[in-house]
């Protein structure tokens, strides 16, 4: 859509419907669509780094779009400029990343993201749901939710993703919801000026009850909505400029 309202032309390619699937690689996919003269490159990739590693193959720019668990620089851009139009400075503002942290690429570029604009990030999750390590991770941690409610500028939640899981990572969907999603009554304790933000697509009843997602403070369509104009700039600065890539350090600048 993006590119689209910029006037660009358009080509969608799945792996799954190409000649990856007959045994070609990568590379030479990447070639083949480059011969047919492209501009730029919009990756989502279950592998991290493929974005960085098809910048390698072509003059064409890329934009990464998500790969694997570890960024989605664009989710971020949207998630701050949609948080900067509400709160204006982030600076010493308190950010909750609720959920599924360790499968998360958006937890990881967000966590860069609001870090860099002066915010406080803490993760909020069961064990389960942490990565294995924190170390270069700018952010604070706690398995409590209910014990940071009401100093919170902005609870963001993430969606519980069960195709990344290889084993069951929580009792049940349930019990999770009872523990880490954001109730109504955990919603009344958030400061009245607190926003509400999510990713999508939303699991209503797991990590936000129904009725919290339609709530003015949830602004979740406007992050949808925003979404598009911010990758609008990220194709015509790329595209305009002659920049090889977009990955979480130029998306985090």
């Amino acid at each position: 859509t993006a590119a689209k309202r910029l006037s660009a032309d358009t080509m969608n390619f799945s792996v799954g419907s190409s000649s990856v699937n007959k045994g070609e690689s990568l590379r030479d996919t990447v070639e083949t669509i480059a011969a047919m003269g492209i501009d730029g490159i919009v990756v989502r990739h279950g592998a991290a780094g493929t974005p960085r590693q098809v910048s390698e193959w072509t003059d064409a720019s890329v934009v990464n779009a998500g790969d694997g668990w570890h960024q989605h620089p664009t989710q971020s851009l949207l998630d701050l400029y949609t948080a900067r139009q509400h709160l204006e400075d982030l600076e010493g503002k308190h950010i909750a990343i609720v959920g599924d942290i360790k499968h998360s690429r958006v937890a990881r570029s967000n966590a860069l993201g609001f870090s860099a604009m002066g915010a406080r990030v803490t993760l909020v999750a069961p064990p389960t749901l942490l990565p294995s390590t924190l170390d270069a991770w700018p952010v604070e941690v706690t398995h409590d939710l209910d014990a940071i409610l009401e100093e919170l500028d902005i609870c963001y939640l993430l969606r519980m993703q069960l195709e990344r899981q290889g084993q069951a990572v929580v009792p049940s969907l349930r019990e999770y919801h009872t523990e880490y999603g954001l109730t109504s009554a955990r919603a009344d304790r958030l400061p009245n000026d607190a926003l509400i933000m999510h990713p999508g697509p939303m699991n209503r009843g797991v990590e936000i009850a129904g009725e919290v997602a339609d709530r003015p403070a949830a602004v979740i369509t406007e992050q949808v909505a925003n979404g598009v104009s911010v990758r609008m700039a990220v194709l015509f600065l790329l595209l305009g400029s002659g920049l090889d890539v977009v990955d979480e350090q130029r998306a985090i600048a």
